[in-house]
């Protein structure tokens, strides 16, 4: 193997890939555009490679990728051509660190994730994970179903309903301290939990009753880790925690808890820009839904707008709003501890889909009606919220108005550990150098020196 990871050997030892130089037609790309695609996705992934048409001339010669580099192929070709591309069909040799998991398998792979998750020595690596625009999700009939053997516990005591509240009691917590201190502190809480708590009751003796309450709480518990793994910039870990906890719902038969994760990946979908696969998500969370509350279908049908706004059919998109506004309105007074959905909540996708359809001025008006209903404990989403307001009055031309929502952002930024806020941070300095000399991007300037400063 030599210094860029391709294996060295003979042209007679060696088979021509004629299935990549297949897929490199259907992509309509190049040898070179290939390794420069590759090259980006491992930018994203953590990982600096210099791919280059050689090194993809060796590929389809019959050199087999390094491990790394493997997965960055697939998720090329998949994002491309929008659909999955398993590696048999690339001709590529699945890594070793892919096997694929067995039914019954779904604790343990939880446990290892999360004890991954745990090990800040792995943590950096396990956040650069790539994100699979094409990624399949199980159906919900078909994980429900996976588990209807004969269920095998181990010998690790035994729970009942007071294990499961522990588990509600501690997400809820957990959620809090979310709004608070933001994930950056939550989520190595949540992994921990889940290696150390929760992971030995999803094992223990129950009753069937007890056992599948204790998986729909672990579901709702893997779901917010995912979620806050997903504001913490780190989507490929998010997607691999919502996929468990995808799993954990379909064992449980927990419907709300499933459709309510397939709808955490349709925001995620849509925070990367992959306007159709997030509307494939939204829509599938919309039909895997049961007879659901008032709140719920809101929860839904304000993601579907969202998405319907991103790939242009404004007609569904206010549709879709119509209904969110409609099931609201209907919802009574009670907030759920994860997901629960509000006016505020509801401003929100208005906004974006004013956003998306170019009507810049409703956007920024819904999104400060959006701001102000929104409670004033839930620092982590009036964070999020002020930055997005502040980038559209800039793009609209309101430096001044911009500048006093970087400032309210700043004040939620200062006490939050928070990859998001750190994100919207670095977009504020950059906005701002391009006004330098507004008299208000002035009078915030020292602010900012300090607080990046401080956060240094």
């Amino acid at each position: 193997m030599n210094a860029r990871g391709v294996d060295v050997a003979t042209a007679s030892e060696r088979q021509r890939n004629t299935k990549l130089k297949f897929l490199l037609d259907q992509a309509q790309w190049s040898e070179t555009q290939l390794a420069q695609v590759v090259n980006r996705l491992g930018t994203e992934a953590g990982m600096g490679l210099t791919y280059s048409q050689s090194t993809v001339a060796q590929w389809i010669r019959g050199s087999q990728p390094n491990e790394r580099a493997r997965p960055l192929i697939i998720e090329a070709f998949e994002r491309k051509l929008g659909r999955p591309v398993p590696y048999a069909e690339a001709g590529l040799k699945r890594p070793k660190s892919e096997g694929i998991e067995a039914p019954g398998e779904t604790v343990e792979s939880l446990l290892q994730l999360g004890k991954a998750d745990m090990d800040p020595s792995r943590r950096r690596v396990l956040a650069a994970g790539l994100y699979s625009a094409a990624l399949s999700v199980p159906l919900f009939a078909d994980v429900a179903h996976a588990d209807d053997g004969e269920r095998i516990t181990r010998p690790t005591g035994r729970i009942g309903p007071g294990e499961v509240e522990t588990v509600r009691r501690m997400t809820d917590k957990i959620a809090d301290i979310l709004d608070e201190l933001g994930g950056g502190h939550a989520r190595p809480m949540a992994a921990a939990f889940l290696v150390n708590t929760v992971a030995s009751y999803l094992k223990a003796g129950a009753t069937e009753e007890v056992h599948n309450d204790m998986l729909s709480a672990a579901s709702d518990l893997t779901y917010l880790t995912g979620w806050m793994a997903m504001y913490e910039r780190a989507h490929g870990l998010g997607q691999k925690y919502y996929l468990e906890a995808l799993k954990l719902a379909g064992e449980s038969r927990d419907q709300v808890t499933y459709c309510r994760t397939l709808r955490g990946m349709s925001l995620q979908a849509s925070n990367l820009r992959h306007g159709r696969k997030a509307l494939e998500l939204a829509d599938s969370a919309a039909e895997a839904a049961p007879q659901a509350g008032p709140r719920l279908v809101a929860f839904l049908r304000g993601q579907q707008a969202h998405a319907s706004a991103m790939v242009g059919d404004k007609r569904a998109a206010v549709t879709r709003l119509r209904e969110t506004e409609a099931a609201l309105s209907k919802a009574d007074s009670r907030r759920e501890s994860v997901g629960g959905y509000d006016q505020a909540a509801y401003l929100f996708h208005v906004s974006h889909v004013h956003y998306e359809n170019r009507n810049l001025a409703d956007s920024i008006r819904t999104m400060k009606q959006s701001i102000k209903a929104t409670p004033s404990q839930e620092r982590q989403g009036r964070l999020h919220a002020n930055a997005v307001l502040a980038q559209r009055q800039f793009e609209f031309g309101h430096v001044e108005e911009a500048c006093a929502s970087w400032s309210t952002f700043l004040d939620d930024y200062m006490v939050l550990s928070t990859a998001r806020g750190d994100e919207h941070f670095e977009t504020m300095q950059k906005s701002l150098a391009l006004h330098r000399k507004a008299r208000a991007v002035r009078g915030i300037g020292e602010r900012v020196r300090l607080v990046a400063a401080m956060k240094a």
